[in-house]
């Protein structure tokens, strides 16, 4: 009688647990990985995403996760460091088992990645600028990117240039994969918009001194400079030419969109031009713009909880995860469905970074409307109208 008493229970254990499940029982996160330059020298980008991601995931789990399951991002700091971000991917894909990927912050750790993601069959959404990252498509076919196109930086320059009747450039550029394909821009789109490039100056990413580079473009007639770089570098450029007081302006390119970066030149950034996304003027564009919601809560809620305002660069983390989490919600856990709704879905979004059109023919999805004309005015970000 005790046996079959006991029996009973069991069943009845059993029979409970699979009909009647405790609410209290977890389901298993949605695992979504991050490589990310947290430290380093382009550690600029990557804090802000970092923050952005961890703040993107209390909120997410806090309003019941995607319908009722949690998230859980794992960020591996790639410390700006090509071979470091493909150690860490290759951690987030064998032992991780992540359904999606998320950065790297930099375009060459971007581009190292691609072979072994592509490899994997996983998606991922890089954080990074530059065209290749993307292009071209056939050879793309997992990667994605949320930093608008360095060519579309090009074009919204080269537009202004010609409104202020500036023919003749000098470009200076750094020596990385981020300033090569800048400068490839650059300098293929100059005929189409009536530009002369008077000089071509390149400099390395630890060089502490650009004034030779400058000079050499002042004295070649150049109406302009545009510097196309990331971090520390572009404020030396600033100094350099705040120094020399060429009499001609300085654009920078949309690496330029961290106040970081102001703060790091002083008062030399005054005057400095750059074509930025809507993030960082949020509260100076039109309230009818589809951005704007979003903008704001992003960058309200970023400044509430870190005490910093946003970044370009942790609007681009923002936005590469909604995307994911909106691909789960439809989709579930399985990443070429996952990869096929970003394609084929991600149509009119409104992100941080611009109104996102994704298609079999642009894993990125951003043209030249996603940026405003910028300005560096007492110590802050102006429009240029």
């Amino acid at each position: 009688m005790f046996n079959m008493m006991r029996r009973f229970v069991f069943l009845f254990g059993v029979f409970s647990l699979l009909f009647f499940p405790f609410e209290g029982i977890a389901k298993e996160p949605y695992k979504i990985g991050a490589v990310l330059a947290v430290t380093g020298y382009a550690s600029f980008l990557g804090e802000p995403q970092k923050n952005t991601l961890q703040m993107l995931q209390e909120q997410i789990n806090k309003a019941g996760g995607i319908k009722g399951t949690p998230i859980e991002i794992i960020i591996e700091d790639s410390k700006s460091d090509e071979m470091q971000a493909l150690l860490a991917l290759k951690k987030l894909i064998d032992k991780d088992k992540v359904l999606a990927i998320i950065g790297p912050s930099t375009t060459g750790e971007s581009m190292a990645v691609i072979p072994t993601v592509t490899q994997a069959k996983i998606p991922l959404i890089s954080c990074a600028a530059g065209a290749g990252i993307t292009q071209p498509v056939n050879e793309r076919y997992w990667i994605f990117k949320v930093a608008q196109y360095d060519t579309s930086a090009v074009e919204t320059i080269y537009i202004h240039m010609k409104k202020q009747n500036i023919s003749k450039i000098g470009i200076i550029t750094i020596s990385n994969s981020y300033g090569d394909s800048g400068r490839k821009a650059l300098l293929e789109l100059a005929p189409k918009f009536g530009i002369t490039i008077t000089a071509d100056e390149r400099y390395g990413p630890k060089d502490s001194d650009m004034t030779t580079q400058i000079t050499k473009i002042k004295a070649s007639g150049a109406q302009a400079i545009v510097n196309w770089s990331i971090g520390p570098t572009q404020a030396i450029v600033t100094k350099n030419w705040h120094t020399l007081k060429p009499g001609i302006p300085l654009y920078h390119s949309h690496g330029w969109g961290s106040k970081r970066n102001i703060a790091l030149a002083g008062k030399a950034a005054e005057g400095v031009i750059s074509p930025l996304g809507r993030l960082v003027v949020w509260d100076k564009i039109s309230e009818n713009y589809p951005q704007k919601p979003i903008l704001k809560k992003y960058a309200t809620d970023y400044e509430t909880r870190f005490k910093s305002e946003p970044s370009t660069f942790g609007g681009h983390a923002y936005d590469a995860l909604m995307m994911i989490v909106e691909a789960i919600k439809k989709v579930g856990a399985d990443g070429a469905k996952i990869r096929d709704y970003i394609e084929n879905n991600i149509k009119n979004w409104p992100g941080t970074g611009g109104v996102f059109n994704m298609s079999e023919k642009d894993h990125c999805g951003l043209d030249k409307d996603a940026f405003e004309m910028v300005v560096v005015k007492n110590g802050d970000w102006s429009l240029i109208k």
